[in-house]
């Protein structure tokens, strides 16, 4: 799935879901060093935890943040599945 972000640095972010699990996800601009570690971190995790801990995360007085701009993407791709 692609999803288009809104509020932060990254323009997008792409993944897959398999069996429940977020797999390949990859941002588009933004932090490089922090969305490679992000991507790293949620590889193989439930969906719904990732969506758990990312949930709600703010960047500086950003009301949002790619991590939670990721769990929207994944909220939004259930909606779908």
């Amino acid at each position: 799935m692609i999803y288009k972000t809104s509020g932060t640095c990254s323009r997008e972010i792409e993944f897959d879901i398999e069996d429940g699990k977020v797999k390949n996800v990859s941002f588009l601009s933004g932090c490089p060093g922090n969305l490679q570690g992000i991507s790293k971190l949620v590889e193989g995790m439930d969906v719904d935890e990732v969506i758990r801990r990312c949930e709600g995360i703010r960047c500086g007085h950003k009301p949002t943040s790619c991590p939670d701009q990721l769990a929207r993407a994944l909220k939004q791709a259930k909606e779908i599945a």
